[in-house]
Formats: C-alpha cells, sequence, structure tokens
C-alpha cells in the first residue's frame, strides 16, 4: 500500500504555494538591508541636531524673504554684462580644456587598468587602479585650493583642478569599459599574432568609442557646475565673480552671474543630449 509523504518544512504540498523564504534567507536579506538603511538614516538625523524649528520659524521666512527680494532685480548694464560674458566664455573653456585633460590622462590610466583577455597578466591593474581612486577620491575644490599654491589665482589652477579629478572618474569607466568589450574581433586578431596595440586600436576601440564619448559628454556637463563653482576658491571664471560680488552683498549682479550660469548648464545639457542622440543613431 502506498502511503503519502508528508510535507516537511523546506516545502510545501502544493508546489503552486511555496513556503515563505527563512527570516535569513537570500530573499530576506534584502529586507534586513533596507531596514538597516532606514535605522542608520534615523540615526543621523538624531545626531546631526539639525534645527527645524529654526529653519521654518517665522524671522527665518521673513529673511529669506527679503533675500529673495533683492535678487528679483538683476543688473543689465552694458558694462557688467560684457564682463559676464567675458567670465563665461573662461568658465567654458575651463570645463572644455579639464574634461580633454581627463579624457588623455583617463585613458592612458584606463589601459594598463585594465585585464583585455584571459592571458593578460595586467600586472600594473592594481597601482593603476590605486592611482584612479587616488585622482577621484579628493574633490574638484581640494585640488584648486592645493594647486593655486603653485599655479596662483585665475583659470589655470582651475582647469587642472578639473582635469585631475575628472581623469579618475573617467580613468575607472573607461577601464571599465575595455573589460568589458566583447572579445570575439580581440580574440580573432590575436590568433593571427597581432600585437596589443593594434589589436585595441583596430578591435576594441571601435567597440567602445561611443560608450566613451557618452561618458566625456557627461562628466563635460558636471565640470561645467563644477567650474563655476571652482572661481569661489580664485580658479576664474564666473564663480569668482560671484564670490566677489556676494563678499559685497551686491544682491543685483549676484543675480545677474546666477542667471548666466543657470543659461550655461542649460545651453551645454541641451548640447550633450543632442550629441549623445546623434551617437546612438
Amino acid at each position: 500500500m502506498n502511503t503519502i509523504p508528508k510535507p516537511t518544512t523546506k516545502e510545501a504540498t502544493n508546489e503552486a504555494y511555496s513556503l515563505p523564504p527563512k527570516l535569513f534567507d537570500a530573499r530576506c536579506k534584502a529586507c534586513w538591508f533596507v531596514f538597516g538603511l532606514i535605522l542608520l538614516s534615523i540615526a543621523s538625523f538624531w545626531t546631526l541636531n539639525l534645527q527645524w524649528a529654526q529653519l521654518f520659524s517665522f524671522e527665518s521666512a521673513k529673511l529669506m524673504g527679503k533675500f529673495i527680494g533683492e535678487l528679483m532685480s538683476p543688473d543689465f548694464s552694458s558694462k557688467f554684462v560684457a564682463k559676464l560674458w567675458i567670465a563665461s566664455l573662461e568658465t567654458l573653456a575651463m570645463s572644455m580644456l579639464g574634461t580633454i585633460i581627463a579624457v588623455i590622462l583617463g585613458l592612458l590610466i584606463a589601459l594598463p587598468a585594465s585585464k583585455t583577455h584571459e592571458g593578460d597578466k595586467a600586472y600594473f591593474k592594481g597601482p593603476a587602479r590605486l592611482l584612479l581612486n587616488a585622482l577621484r577620491s579628493i574633490p574638484e575644490l581640494v585640488w584648486a585650493a592645493l594647486l593655486l599654491i603653485a599655479a596662483g589665482l585665475g583659470p589655470f589652477a582651475g582647469t587642472l583642478a578639473l582635469g585631475l579629478h575628472t581623469a579618475g572618474v573617467l580613468g575607472r569607466l573607461f577601464a571599465e569599459s575595455i573589460e568589458n568589450a566583447p572579445p570575439g574581433a580581440a580574440f580573432a586578431l590575436r590568433t593571427r599574432g597581432v600585437g596589443e596595440g593594434r589589436i585595441f586600436w583596430y578591435a576594441t576601440l571601435p567597440q567602445i568609442i561611443p560608450q566613451l564619448m557618452s561618458y566625456t559628454l557627461y562628466r563635460w556637463e558636471n565640470n561645467i557646475r563644477a567650474a563655476a563653482v571652482l572661481g569661489v576658491v580664485g580658479g576664474g571664471g564666473l564663480g569668482q565673480m560671484l564670490a566677489f560680488h556676494m563678499g559685497l552683498f551686491q544682491m543685483s549682479k549676484t543675480s545677474t552671474i546666477l542667471l548666466a550660469m543657470l543659461a550655461l548648464v542649460a545651453l551645454v545639457d541641451a548640447l550633450s543630449y543632442a550629441s549623445r542622440k546623434w551617437l546612438v543613431r
């Protein structure tokens, strides 16, 4: 006589209705991770001692309203607009030159930082990755403050700061793109005895150029914003004008500079978006 097996704790009688996972099953680990993040967020708010009552007080709202009212009268005098135009071009040039420096330096470091195939020893992968981590871990403002000692005030220090920080970011992205490139074409050339340099130039690079260009355009957008801020520490461009006029509480001129920053960022975003659309056609 056949006996019906009793259901165990690991499986249900009806396969359509499986038992819930254990408390620390893989599917529940994500729940515990989210729960830990929530606790960490609550603890962060509690330890920072944020002054919410002061932020939403009547006095704070009154001061903020007065400040916004002063910004509502921008200065569009021809003399100031001419200075603003020169500073905008300087900011744009800083971002473009800094991005170009970052692309060249990042690609040079990305090559030894990537393992192109299984037989690649990649002796310099560790040191190259460590260098990329060091470059991108230091913010642009800190780079600019350090380079001001050697390069002095002006756009040169800001351009170098953008280039060094962005090189660390792009170098890491470029290295990942090189390692994840489809290996078929490179393998075919390698079996025929073609050198690694020519393999990269004729097989790997053509496949990853759209991805590299997309990363470059995205970082150029970020560098426009960063270049506007670098002027606060003497890096030139719109940021230097902003720091100067805000320090003198000239709110009308400050408002005009902020409008120029918004227009410049919007213009670069539009150009970058159009370029990416053209690349993927």
